[in-house]
C-alpha cells in the first residue's frame, strides 16, 4: 500500500537527488516536548528564508522529494521536513493521531525560533498540514494539500470510492483486522529495507498512466529507493501508526481552519481519489482547489515548486 508519494520531473524542476551534488542539507535531531520523543529534522534552502514546513507521505521520510536548496535558496525559502514518529530517525509514538503533527510542528518551531510559518502536505501528510492550520492558526500563515485524503469518518462509505485494491484492503484492516495490517506493513517493509525499488515494483501494476510514466524517470526512482529505505529503516511503525491515525478521528474540526489553502489533486489519482479532495474543498470555507488534467498522485511532486512559492508569499 501507498497512501502518499512524490513524483515529477527532477532534472527540469531541480529536484535534490539525495547523495548527489553539492547540495549539503543541515540536520539536526532533538527531543521534542510533544510526547517526549526525538524527531529528526532536515532544513534546507536559505537559512533565513520564509520558513515552511514539508509534511511527507506515507510512508515517507524528511529526505523524501524536494527542490534543490539552491533553488529553494533562490525562492527565499527554508523548508523544514521531519521524520513523523516511527519513521527513520523519530522516536515511535504508537496511538499517535493526525492531531499529534500540529504538537510536533509547533515543538520544532519552538526549537529555532522560528513564530510565523507556512505548511504543505502530501497525501498522507495532507491531513496532518490541516491539523496544523485548524491547531496553529496564530502560526500558520498559509497551507497546501498536495493529493490529500478526507476524514474518513465525516466522508462515509464514499472514502473508498476509486481507490486502488491495496488502498482499500489496508484501510479496511486499520478499522477491522489490525493484527492482518501488521503482518502485511511489517513484510512490505522487510522487503523495501532490503530492495526499496520493490515497493515501487508493485505499485506500477496499479498505477494510472501519468504517475507510470512519472516512476519510469530514472531520478525520481532513486529519490523515491531513498526516501523509502530511510522512512523505513527501523521497521514498520511509522507506516502502521499512519494508516491507523488516518481512519480514526482525527482529533481536531475542519471548520477550525481560517487561513488560506489551497488544495490540489490530480485529476487521474487512484491511490487518493480525487473526491477527497472535493470533499475537503466543501468542509474548509477558506479553501481554493485545483485539479489538474492528465495528472495523477505522482505529479505532487512536479507541482511542489509552483506551491512552495505561493506559500512563501504570504
Amino acid at each position: 500500500m501507498l497512501t502518499a508519494t512524490d513524483g515529477g520531473g527532477a532534472a527540469s524542476r531541480g529536484f535534490r537527488l539525495c547523495g548527489k551534488g553539492a547540495d549539503l542539507a543541515t540536520e539536526e535531531r532533538f527531543t521534542t516536548s510533544a510526547g517526549g520523543g526525538q524527531l529528526s529534522v532536515e532544513i534546507t534552502g536559505k537559512p533565513d528564508g520564509v520558513p515552511i514546513f514539508l509534511l511527507h507521505g506515507t510512508p515517507g521520510s524528511r529526505s523524501g522529494p524536494k527542490p534543490r536548496s539552491s533553488v529553494l535558496y533562490r525562492y527565499g525559502i527554508r523548508l523544514i521536513s521531519y521524520d513523523r514518529p516511527g519513521y527513520g530517525g523519530s522516536t515511535p509514538r504508537p496511538g499517535r493521531t493526525v492531531a499529534g503533527a500540529a504538537q510536533d510542528v509547533a515543538a520544532i518551531a519552538r526549537h529555532f525560533g522560528i513564530s510565523r510559518f507556512a505548511v504543505v502536505g502530501r497525501s498522507g501528510g495532507g491531513p496532518h498540514a490541516l491539523a496544523c492550520a485548524a491547531l496553529l492558526s496564530e502560526s500558520v500563515a498559509r497551507t497546501a494539500v498536495l493529493v490529500g485524503f478526507a476524514n474518513p469518518e465525516a466522508a462515509g462509505p464514499d472514502w473508498f470510492t476509486g481507490m486502488t485494491e491495496s488502498n482499500r484492503s489496508d484501510f479496511t484492516a486499520a478499522s477491522s483486522d489490525r493484527l492482518r495490517l501488521v503482518e502485511r506493513l511489517r513484510q512490505q517493509a522487510e522487503r523495501t529495507r532490503r530492495d526499496p525499488e520493490s515497493l515501487l515494483t508493485q505499485l506500477e501494476a496499479d498505477m494510472t498512466w501519468p504517475d507510470r510514466h512519472v516512476v519510469q524517470d530514472l531520478a525520481i526512482r532513486r529519490l523515491l529507493a531513498q526516501a523509502y529505505r530511510e522512512a523505513l529503516r527501523g521497521g514498520p511503525q511509522g507506516w502502521i501508526d499512519d494508516v491507523l491515525a488516518l481512519r480514526r478521528d482525527w482529533g481536531f474540526s475542519l471548520s477550525a481552519i481560517s487561513g488560506p489553502v489551497r488544495l490540489w489533486h490530480g485529476e487521474q489519482d487512484n491511490f487518493a481519489p480525487v473526491s477527497h479532495t472535493m470533499w475537503l474543498a466543501r468542509q474548509i470555507r477558506t479553501a481554493e482547489v485545483h485539479v489538474q488534467p492528465g495528472a495523477a498522485h505522482f505529479g505532487a511532486v512536479k507541482i511542489l515548486p509552483d506551491m512552495l512559492e505561493w506559500l512563501s508569499s504570504w
